[in-house]
């Protein structure tokens, strides 16, 4: 598999075994979902470009997951964003496949308006990925 497919499937699991996380979503989606109920979360599609050095297979990028909610205020999002930052610290260092991160950091943390009564939220990090094999 490659590191894409690995590092989604893990934030995936990730966010959808966070307790936290769990508690304020209707679902945690690998794609923009055709249809769904507002709050959910979506792991957003890996930015990735290579890291590799002389014997081992290396990725780095960044790494989005949005958040979705309607309401007056965004006052559930921001709780929504700490639950998701929390859950993605936990996330496994090996992932599978032999790859294994070697840093996690979060880049930045945004909300804003999408409409009348709508919100979105990004928690977007950097990754650094290594294969081990």
């Amino acid at each position: 598999m490659s590191a894409q497919t690995v590092l989604g499937e893990a934030l995936v699991a990730a966010l959808t075994a966070h307790a936290g996380v769990m508690r304020l979503v209707t679902a945690v989606f690998d794609a923009p979902p055709v249809r769904a109920a507002r709050p959910y979360a979506e792991v957003a599609e890996a930015l990735l470009t290579d890291w590799s050095t002389k014997d081992m297979a290396g990725r780095e990028g960044r790494i989005a997951i949005v958040l979705r909610d309607a309401g007056e205020r965004p006052v559930r999002l921001r709780v929504l964003a700490g639950e998701v930052d929390a859950a993605v610290e936990a996330l496994p260092r090996d992932l599978g496949e032999g790859w294994r991160i070697a840093s996690l950091v979060p880049v930045r943390s945004r909300i804003v308006r999408e409409g009348e009564g709508l919100w979105a939220g990004t928690n977007e990090y950097r990754v650094r990925m290594l294969r081990m094999q």
